[in-house]
């Protein structure tokens, strides 16, 4: 043992006694963690010889044995005393890494794509205090059984990136991330990778990552790899070796406040109702203070107005403004069907001078974030669900609500207990409607049943399913093309010839642009509200407004007074569509008499009640037109979630 390695192992022993006391002060166990001591045989489904692997100190954690767990503190620096024979071989092991360079592989287990040292403990130590990146290691991967544990599924979606890229150095905190990056990258999903591009990828990662570590990224709470596959989804795979360490430093300070959004829920992004505007004298100071006599406004959409109802719908919005407000502002609509030039046409609306934009399509969301991103003056809001950001708003509705009065009348008018719902995508927030819809008509007839048709889906055929099933009462999309002269939207009675619309579910987009532009003219953008949350996604229901039913006169009187008095229990948040004990498919009860779901648990539902006949569509079985809405807005079926 020369001096030298005597000398560092009293400073790694004093890194070690610190970081120790540290964790003990916490509360945490104050050693290295051993494999052992917390896996039992029952939770490993099979073991996998891995062979010779480069493995990353950073994901080296703990020891395999409990023997030798208690000489290491947390962070595998040293703790025995600096005169025991522990002490004197971890001093050699240094000076021999200082002279030859530690070349023996060491011997450990992968669990959940963390590893446990068997034998090599103080070479990972010696290697560790260095500040070395990897160590050669022999490799037993213990793959644990399937459940539903999210890191469970993170780890399985591990394996699967794993087996075609051999890259075991990048690692998610949310499920569907590994896909993202695979696809980001420019290779498919079963793709295998060749030396080269895992060397490229590597040289690129490392260079995220150093600069990630310089300007404090371990502490936002999320993975470099989380905070890679952000930049990635607005920065270019391809490009990032063109870019000086300058261009690529401005483009991650640009977004770094996105990353700690990363780990955020996004319950605590939601705004569930409108804050009331009321001082009008600051009409005049907002002109004033911006220098203009009107307010811009644009809208962006993917298609055009007789393309889809979905863009009328918030065209009729747009209108809406104009007669509100009149001079005071200036609307005007990009049509962009081309996805190559989605950026261009947000870029043309700033050039053009516009002080907010709404892209009404979470096609747009990237787009809109690089966009707000480069001109920060610029408000910019999207209209998705479930994706909060610090450079943008988005916004949508609770249209669950209106489903549920609609399932009511469904549930009341169906004479052989039969009703089709055609749905259009498997996106956040579709199940919540679906599954509303389906307590709804349970409430007002309790043997009715919901008869599931996905018309995303390759060769779907709601009318099949209707004439095979004998079904009358159909509830279909809430949004009807213009110029096509169809009925067929809302909740309809298909039985007489002459076909009965019976009440239709409306987007009041009009009513939530007006607020919103109240908002910034008084002064409310940056109000109170927005200070006491990471970032702003509005979520409105009847009560603000933006959702709501408009019922046929050709309902009875009873039943039309029945759903006007739960329309106002909802709205005064008097009832929730989604309290109580709930039923599902599978025969899981959730919840108790006394229980709400919550806005997260809404949002991301991936479960039927009981009572729908049908199924969350596979994603194999999506048409090629859908992909990319459920790439971006998917639910867990999806696994395409950035």
């Amino acid at each position: 043992m020369g001096p030298n390695g005597r000398a560092e192992y009293y400073r790694a022993m004093r890194m070690g006694e610190k970081a120790s006391k540290s964790e003990q002060a916490k509360g945490h166990y104050p050693y290295l963690p051993a494999l052992d001591g917390f896996l039992q045989n029952s939770d490993v489904k099979t073991e996998i010889s891995l062979g010779l692997v480069d493995i990353p100190l950073d994901l080296i954690v703990g020891t395999k044995t409990v023997g030798r767990s208690n000489a290491f503190a947390p962070n595998f620096m040293p703790l025995m005393h600096e005169k025991s024979e522990f002490a004197m071989k971890w001093a050699s092991v240094y000076d021999y890494q200082e002279e030859e360079g530690i070349t023996d592989p060491i011997v450990c287990y992968e669990f959940m794509n963390r590893f446990y040292v068997l034998e090599g403990n103080k070479r990972v130590s010696v290697l560790k205090y260095l500040g070395a990146t990897s160590i050669e290691g022999r490799v037993t991967r213990l793959v644990p059984h399937r459940s539903d544990n999210p890191e469970n599924r993170i780890f399985y979606e591990f394996m699967e990136f794993y087996r075609h890229t051999q890259i075991n150095y990048v690692s998610f905190s949310k499920e569907g991330r590994f896909a993202s990056l695979t696809r980001l990258c420019g290779k498919g999903p079963d793709e295998d990778w060749t030396e080269d591009e895992r060397k490229i990828f590597a040289s690129r990662y490392q260079r995220f990552l150093e600069l990630f570590r310089q300007k404090g990224g371990d502490q936002t709470g999320v993975t470099p790899a989380d905070a890679m596959l952000f930049y990635l989804s607005l920065y270019s795979y391809d490009q990032m070796d063109d870019k000086t360490e300058t261009e690529l430093t401005k483009e991650v300070e640009r977004i770094w406040d996105e990353f700690s959004l990363l780990d955020v829920s996004p319950e605590q992004t939601l705004v569930l109702d409108p804050e009331e505007s009321t001082d009008a004298g600051l009409f005049a100071r907002f002109f004033k203070r911006t220098g203009t006599k009107t307010l811009k406004i644009a809208f962006v959409h993917i298609r055009y107005t007789n393309q889809s109802g979905w863009v009328y719908s918030h065209e009729l919005g747009k209108t809406y403004l104009e007669q509100t407000f009149g001079k005071m502002v200036s609307c005007r609509s990009y049509f962009v069907e081309n996805r190559q030039l989605r950026q261009t046409a947000i870029e043309k609306a700033i050039s053009d001078g516009a002080h907010i934009i709404f892209t009404t399509s979470a096609q747009l969301l990237d787009p809109s974030l690089k966009a707000a991103v480069a001109h920060p003056d610029v408000k910019i809001l999207n209209c998705c669900l479930n994706r909060p950001y610090k450079n943008i708003r988005t916004y949508y509705g609770r249209m669950y609500e209106a489903k549920f009065l609609e399932g009511m009348i469904a549930g009341a008018m169906a004479d052989n207990d039969k009703i089709a719902y055609c749905a259009d995508y498997p996106i956040f927030g579709a199940i919540a409607s679906i599954n509303a819809f389906a307590r709804g008509a349970a409430m007002t007839n309790p043997r009715a049943k919901i008869y599931l048709s996905w018309l995303c889906e390759n060769n779907s055929d709601p009318d099949k399913l209707m004439h095979e099933n004998d079904i009358h009462i159909v509830s279909d999309l809430d949004t009807f093309r213009p110029g096509t002269g169809s009925r067929r939207y809302g909740l309809y009675d298909i039985r007489s010839e002459t076909f009965e619309n019976l009440a239709v579910a409306i987007w009041n987009w009009g009513k939530f642009y007006e607020k919103i532009i109240r908002d910034i003219l008084f002064g409310n953008w940056n109000g109170p509200d927005s200070k006491k949350r990471p970032a702003m996604n509005y979520w409105w229901g009847i009560s603000g407004e933006i959702v709501d039913l408009i019922l046929s006169r050709k309902l009875t009187p009873g039943l039309a007074e029945l759903i006007s008095m739960v329309r106002w229990q909802i709205s005064m948040d008097l009832f929730h569509p989604f309290g109580g004990p709930i039923f599902k498919q599978n025969g899981i009860v959730t919840g108790d008499e006394h229980s709400v779901l919550s806005p997260e648990e809404i949002i991301s539902m991936d479960w039927l009640a009981q009572n729908v006949v049908g199924s969350i569509p596979d994603p194999s079985k999506i048409n090629e037109a859908a992909k990319e809405l459920i790439s971006l807005q998917g639910i867990n079926t999806a696994k395409e979630k950035i």
